[in-house]
């Protein structure tokens, strides 16, 4: 399947984008390096790219801005690379509209782990309608519905977004990290609080849908849905 996806590697260290390259390549991808920095849009027209790898000090304009401007006319995934640190930076990054972050120097297996689970989540699960959680729970992703014996359980935003990464996921854990990553894409203000307080809602609320714990706590390292 890897042979149909286009990568665009949007960075301005040549070295490196040619070493992303060829080793997306190798691995059957087909990656185009960007290589007018004044008109990324442009770029990304031309190829057309399921993903993009995008570097945050660009020429020009940054990374975010050019994120933003991708944003208005696609949903393609896009993470970041880049060797800033600092925790604002990154919200930052993921608010503007990317998917993942990725923090140089890095290994290029990891690279393509991250490509790999962005993949999934950004076109495998569009084509899951509807996730059985059990005989009588499902979650629709289409309308991001939990419907308990064909009655909607009354979410907010934040909860749906959260139980959506949590099913797509399932039966894998989902670090903290990851789903604070969601709700930075959420319109409320977000602390570590904040997850702990929508994971707690959330369990409470199925927990009086369905009488059981959907939501499964793997200490030290995160949630999942067995």
């Amino acid at each position: 399947m890897n042979e149909m996806i286009c990568v665009l590697i949007v960075e301005d260290d040549e070295i490196l984008a040619g070493e992303i390259k060829d080793f997306l390549e190798k691995w059957g991808y087909r990656a185009v390096c960007a290589s007018d920095f004044s008109n990324v849009t442009a770029e990304f027209t031309r190829c057309h790219p399921h993903l993009v790898l995008l570097d945050i000090n660009l020429p020009f304009y940054d990374g975010m801005y050019w994120c933003r401007k991708l944003r208005e006319i696609s949903e393609a995934p896009v993470i970041y690379i880049s060797s800033r640190n600092d925790d604002r930076d990154k919200i930052m990054a993921i608010a503007q509209g990317g998917d993942d972050f990725i923090e140089k120097p890095f290994h290029l297996e990891l690279m393509k782990a991250k490509i790999e689970a962005v993949m999934r989540r950004a076109y495998q699960y569009k084509v899951k309608d509807r996730v059985y959680l059990n005989q009588d729970l499902c979650f629709e992703f289409q309308t991001s519905s939990l419907i308990y014996r064909n009655r909607e359980v009354e979410l907010t935003k934040s909860e749906k977004k959260i139980l959506a990464r949590l099913v797509e996921e399932r039966p894998e854990v989902v670090t903290r990290e990851n789903l604070m990553q969601v709700l930075w894409n959420t319109d409320e203000f977000v602390s570590d609080s904040t997850l702990t307080t929508v994971i707690s809602r959330l369990r409470s609320k199925l927990d009086a849908a369905c009488g059981r714990d959907v939501i499964q706590t793997k200490k030290g390292q995160g949630y999942y849905i067995a």
